[in-house]
C-alpha cells in the first residue's frame, strides 16, 4: 500500500515544481542555473524533483540566479496573473499610490484604467517567426517594425547576452520594461516583436497585453529548434544535450501565459508566405476598427 505523502513532502514537491517552472519561464537550462547560482546541477535536480530539503540561503541563490524574488518560489494559494501584477505594482508603489489602491479595493473610488492602442505585438518562443513575420506585416500595413530586444541593445549599448552577463536576468527584465515604456511614450503605431521570455515578468507582460493587440505565434517544438539553429542562436541551450527536452519544458511552462494573447496564429508546417498571409488575415479586422474597438486583454483576463 502506497504511503500517503505528508504535508512536508507535498510542500517540497510543490517547491520543486515552482523552481522548475520559474527556470523554464526564464528559458534557463538546469546546467545554466547551476553555473549562475554556484549550486551543483545534481542538487538542483534533487530540488526540482522534490527530494532536496533546501536551505533558505541556497533557495535565495537559486532565485537570484533566475532574477526572481525568493517568495515567488514558495508555494502559495494565489498565483493568478492578475495577482502577480498587483503584487509587483505594490512592491514599487509610493505611499500615496498604496493609499489610492486601498481606496479602490475598498470601493472608495471609481477610478478606471484606460489604455491607448499602440499596435500589434507578437509573442512566442524563439523561432516562432516574430521578426520575419512582423517585418512583413509592418510593411503590409505601413507601420514601423520594432524588435524589443534590439531596442534594449540600442538604448544600453550592450548585447542582450552582455546585459544578462553583467546585470543578470533581473537587470535585463528591468531594462526590457524601461524600453517598452519608452516605446509607448512615442505614441506611434508599431508592430512589436517581443522576446520569448517577456511573459515571465508580470508587469511588463501586462503592459503589452493592455497596450497592443497581442498575437501568439505558435509552432511545433521541432520547428522552433530548427529555426533557432538556422539563426545560429542556441542560447541558453547551446551545449545542453537535452536541448529539445528543455525547449519542451519552456514551452509547456509558458503556454498558459502565451494563451492570454488576444489571438494565436499556428505557423506549423507553413511557408513564410503562407504564415504571413495567415497573420495578416488575423489582424486586419482589428486594424480596420482600431482604436475604437480596442479592449485591453489584461483588463478582461480573469
Amino acid at each position: 500500500m502506497a504511503k500517503k505523502p505528508d504535508a512536508e513532502d507535498e510542500f517540497l514537491e510543490q517547491l520543486g515544481q515552482r523552481v522548475r517552472t520559474m527556470r523554464a519561464l526564464r528559458g534557463m537550462s538546469r546546467k545554466t542555473l547551476a553555473k549562475v547560482s554556484g549550486i551543483s546541477e545534481r542538487y538542483i535536480a534533487q530540488l526540482e524533483s522534490g527530494k532536496g530539503n533546501v536551505s533558505i540561503v541556497l533557495l535565495r541563490r537559486v532565485s537570484a540566479a533566475m532574477g526572481a524574488h525568493v517568495e515567488d518560489l514558495i508555494p502559495t494559494a494565489d498565483t493568478t496573473p492578475d495577482w502577480l501584477v498587483i503584487r509587483d505594482l505594490m512592491r514599487n508603489a509610493s505611499a500615496s499610490q498604496i493609499a489610492n489602491a486601498k481606496d479602490a479595493l475598498t470601493g472608495n473610488t471609481s477610478a478606471r484604467r484606460t489604455a491607448q492602442f499602440s499596435g500589434i505585438a507578437l509573442i512566442g518562443l524563439r523561432g516562432a517567426g516574430k521578426t520575419t513575420l512582423g517585418k512583413l506585416l509592418a510593411k503590409k500595413i505601413g507601420w514601423a517594425f520594432v524588435e524589443l530586444n534590439k531596442e534594449i541593445e540600442q538604448q544600453n549599448g550592450l548585447s542582450v547576452a552582455e546585459i544578462i552577463a553583467l546585470y543578470g536576468q533581473e537587470g535585463f527584465r528591468r531594462m526590457e520594461q524601461i524600453a517598452l515604456v519608452q516605446l509607448l511614450a512615442r505614441k506611434e503605431m508599431i508592430v512589436l516583436a517581443t522576446g520569448g521570455g517577456i511573459v515571465s515578468e508580470p508587469l511588463t507582460f501586462d503592459l503589452v497585453l493592455s497596450s497592443f493587440y497581442t498575437v501568439w505565434l505558435k509552432a511545433r517544438p521541432e520547428e522552433h529548434m530548427g529555426r533557432v539553429r538556422k539563426q545560429g542562436d542556441l542560447r541558453p541551450m547551446a551545449d545542453d544535450r537535452s536541448a529539445m527536452q528543455e525547449l519542451r519544458t519552456i514551452l509547456q511552462s509558458r503556454e498558459p501565459l502565451y494563451s492570454r494573447a488576444a489571438a494565436s496564429v499556428d505557423t506549423a508546417g507553413l511557408s513564410v508566405n503562407d504564415a504571413s498571409a495567415r497573420l495578416i488575415n488575423t489582424v486586419m479586422p482589428v486594424i480596420a476598427k482600431e482604436p475604437l474597438a480596442f479592449t485591453p486583454k489584461a483588463a478582461s483576463a480573469r
